[in-house]
């Protein structure tokens, strides 16, 4: 009697041995494309065939994948910030590397919002789609410049994780890392605990993420039942508009910046940043992405200790969709359809709220308080706020994957120009499906044998 054969490499690969057999395993990319699909059908049989279970079901599936997603965001958020500043300290010439992140982030915001506004100038996208100013509704709270000062400290260090406040959570995370790099040695039991128990969020973050293509389902499903596509196509040149900006910037301007700042081949950068991109298009939000977007960094060669510190930055505040291209091409909408004309101080306005005051965006799904922070600068109706949350789940896939985008795009720019990106690295390194991340590569050579 023989015993039992050792499992050989191509067992232990998943592969079939002798009469067992296994199913191949589908591609993530593909569960999201066929959840998209999927969601469209469900949600236009539910709205020509009037099912109401089917309609309460891809409402609360959608539901429940967003909830899960918060449910991540004020812990994740927080221990990620004070993380990532301690992190600063392993790395040379900390402070400058902060300053140019941030000034970077800023020049491509900039850059967005004059796509924005250059494409919404052209195409009038809030004339000819018969809505008016009664088809308007002011939003329950709203962004102002005094909110967003005076709302940046906490009354309490509770309430903002109890009503996620990520503004304020980010500045407490601040106040926290800031404080620990100036104790030293005496912080470091505090620093241990807290890196396992960003490890130990991010490791629970990856299974609500497994979870995309399904959450998928419900929200482009109750979508297209809630909404239907007459609603959708009154908003078709506004639509458009914003998938094309984002486009541009994607596409065009980061390719650009790649290969004249960094001098890095753009193909190269989707080629590794593209699970984090579709993931951000799907999950609608940056913060729940930031994992995969932090790893596809440092897998472009970006040193972890700095990825780990400009990644949850941006995720937080470098928001190019939703806080440049959208807020700009939405106040061009909401003026026409208010018949309220603006003029270059207008515009100049637009570009200031959307360098200075993205942080507002938090990274969560959707942009009402961006939006809403625009408005009031300008002195435009809040009504015009309620016209565009009928049409915003389909526009924030869009800004959120510019965002996850520009928030790898950033970090490799700044470490090209410092001298501190692993070219080898970068220049190895291939399209990495999202069910291989979470192993962590701890260098070069592992991350080129992880890509290919």
């Amino acid at each position: 009697m023989s015993a039992n054969p050792a499992p050989t490499a191509e067992t232990e690969a998943g592969k079939p041995s002798g009469s067992g057999f296994r199913l191949p395993s589908i591609p993530f990319w593909i569960q999201i494309v066929a959840g998209l699909v999927l969601g469209v059908l469900l949600g236009w049989i539910t709205r020509s065939y009037e099912i109401g279970w089917l309609y309460t079901t891809l409402d609360q599936v959608g539901h429940i994948f967003v909830q899960l997603l918060k449910l991540a965001v004020a812990p994740l958020v927080f221990f990620a910030i004070l993380v990532s500043i301690t992190n600063l300290r392993k790395v040379n010439n900390a402070a400058r590397l902060a300053t140019r992140t941030l000034l970077w982030f800023m020049i491509t915001s900039l850059i967005a919002v004059a796509i924005g506004l250059a494409i919404g100038l052209i195409t009038n996208p809030g004339s000819g789609t018969g809505l008016t100013p009664k088809d308007g509704s002011k939003p329950e709270s709203a962004g102002s410049w005094l909110d967003f000062l005076t709302g940046i400290i906490p009354t309490d260090v509770i309430t903002p994780f109890t009503e996620l406040n990520v503004l304020q959570i980010v500045f407490m995370a601040a106040v926290a890392g800031i404080a620990a790099l100036k104790l030293g040695e005496k912080a470091k039991p505090i620093l241990s605990l807290s890196e396992s128990i960003l490890e130990l969020l991010q490791k629970a973050l990856w299974w609500v993420i497994r979870l995309a293509p399904i959450g998928t389902v419900g929200l482009i499903g109750y979508a297209i039942a809630d909404y239907g596509w007459d609603l959708i196509g009154k908003y078709a040149t506004f639509t458009a508009d914003v998938y094309i900006g984002c486009a541009l910037v994607m596409f065009g301007v980061y390719p650009l910046l790649l290969a004249t700042v960094a001098k890095v081949s753009p193909l190269q950068f989707f080629k590794g940043a593209w699970p984090a991109i579709q993931l951000g298009f799907v999950s609608r939000s940056s913060v729940g992405t930031m994992p995969v977007t932090q790893q596809v960094t440092e897998r472009l060669g970006v040193p972890k200790e700095y990825a780990s510190f400009a990644v949850p930055f941006g995720a937080t505040t470098k928001m190019d969709g939703c806080a440049a291209i959208y807020p700009a091409l939405a106040a061009i909408f909401i003026a026409q359809i208010f018949d309220v004309q603006l003029g270059i101080g207008d515009y100049i306005l637009i570009a200031f709220v959307s360098v200075i005051g993205s942080a507002a965006t938090a990274g969560l799904t959707g942009a009402t308080v961006m939006l809403t922070l625009t408005l009031s600068t300008l002195g435009l109706p809040l009504e015009g706020v309620g016209l565009l949350l009928a049409i915003d789940p389909i526009l924030d896939m869009m800004r959120t994957a510019t965002n996850v985008a520009g928030q790898v795009v950033s970090p490799l720019i700044v470490a090209a120009r410092e001298g501190i990106l692993d070219r080898d690295a970068y220049d190895s390194g291939g399209y990495s499906p999202v069910e291989e991340f979470g192993t962590e590569p701890q260098d070069s050579k592992e991350r080129a044998e992880v890509a290919a």
